[in-house]
């Protein structure tokens, strides 16, 4: 009997492609799952999860591409990231020069939005980055640890007009604040790194995180995610408060979550 879908999964660092592949598993059963997977990125255990797998080094997208044909996929999702340093040490192939020559600028939407016009070209449909995910973007309202104070409340507030205005720009999806002052605001070095400086200049007391999506973001890549190793580093930042976007930011690992905001007595908390 054939499999009714054939879903090809690009797939970068952390648990994002093992909570995908599950999430799969459970909405469509009969599904083939094939991994390209990223040297020095994905999961090794992944192979363990999926129908099939292959190996490759970031650039290397005309081999990819290929190997998606010969698996007979129709359709892929983008999923997990890669390291801002590995996408400085690219060696690509013939079609990924052909790709890099026609983007101006080279940062997340336009980079990953020509990968996804190379794979269309070939047959191959991009699908939303939370495809069987709905269970993992929470609604509006609290989310786990201790409710927010009004202070809080406050710098959540200015936070998230300031992230959305600095993602507008395309610099960064997070800033931290402290009592209404913009602390840092997310560059190249990621979310993690942009908290440490942030805590560090907050002096590690009462800082909030505020992590939201673009305006007009494209889902098929690029999806703001917050999981248990955010929680850790704003726990040793000094972040009591984390806000997220309801609705277009993925929850992973959330029991564990959970359980490190109570620990750390650590909010979380979405707003639209």
């Amino acid at each position: 009997m054939a499999q009714s879908r054939i879903i090809g999964i690009i797939a970068g660092n952390g648990v994002y492609p093992e909570t995908f592949i599950r999430a799969a598993r459970r909405h469509a059963p009969d599904a083939k799952l094939v991994v390209a997977a990223f040297h020095n990125e994905t999961k090794p255990e992944l192979a363990e999860l999926c129908d099939a797998i292959e190996w490759f080094r970031v650039g290397q997208l005309g081999k990819m591409i290929r190997f998606f044909a010969r698996e007979h996929c129709t359709e892929a999702v983008m999923i997990g990231q890669i390291a801002p340093k590995n996408l400085f040490d690219l060696r690509p192939d013939l079609r990924a020069l052909m790709v890099l020559a026609k983007v101006k600028e080279r940062n997340a939407e336009t980079l990953f939005g020509a990968i996804a016009d190379e794979l269309e070209k070939e047959g191959i449909r991009v699908l939303s980055a939370t495809t069987f995910l709905d269970d993992f973007l929470p609604p509006v309202g609290h989310v786990c640890g201790p409710q927010l104070r009004k202070r809080q409340v406050a710098d959540a507030e200015f936070g998230f007009r300031i992230a959305k205005e600095t993602s507008r720009l395309d610099i960064g999806q997070s800033v931290l604040v402290r009592h209404g002052t913009i602390l840092a605001v997310e560059g190249f070095e990621g979310t993690n790194a942009c908290i440490r400086r942030g805590g560090e200049l907050g002096r590690g007391r009462d800082v909030t995180l505020v992590k939201v999506s673009k305006p007009n973001q494209d889902f098929r890549f690029d999806v703001p995610v917050i999981g248990p190793q955010t929680v850790e580093t704003c726990a040793e930042a000094g972040v009591t408060s984390i806000t997220i976007e309801a609705g277009r930011t993925l929850l992973l690992e959330k029991s564990v979550v959970e359980e490190l905001c109570q620990k750390h007595r650590i909010s979380i908390h979405a707003v639209e």
